[in-house]
């Protein structure tokens, strides 16, 4: 059984920068497709970044240019950098592995507890 565990969060201004991490135990990032996503109360949840085991990465367009996935495959980690933060990237943030089927967007089976990201104006 993987357990994703996200750490990093916190209340930073518009224009400041967060690192978020994603730690694996009971199973490796090595070979796994590792999806970050954000949700917020009342909404649904949105895809923010994919991160590949070849280290090809996609993200979506509200982040391109301001976040950046990266993975340290030796220490379980996988990583979302973000900069230029804005108050729309207010969520808490979550971190998934196991996904079913083909696409990056999920369904994944295995997902943290999440953490929060307040970004203020």
């Amino acid at each position: 059984q993987v357990q994703l565990v996200e750490s990093g969060g916190g209340l930073v201004q518009a224009g400041g920068s967060l690192r978020l991490s994603c730690a694996a135990s009971g199973g490796t990032f090595r070979t796994s497709i590792v999806g970050w996503f954000r949700q917020t109360p009342g909404k649904e949840r949105e895809f923010v970044a994919v991160s590949w085991s070849t280290g090809n990465t996609r993200y979506a367009d509200s982040v391109k240019g301001r976040f950046t996935v990266s993975r340290d495959n030796a220490k379980n980690m996988v990583y979302l950098e973000m900069n230029s933060l804005k108050p729309d990237d207010t969520a808490v943030y979550h971190c998934a592995t196991g996904v079913v089927g083909s696409s990056f967007l999920g369904p994944y089976r295995y997902w943290g507890q999440g953490t929060q990201v307040t970004v203020s104006s």
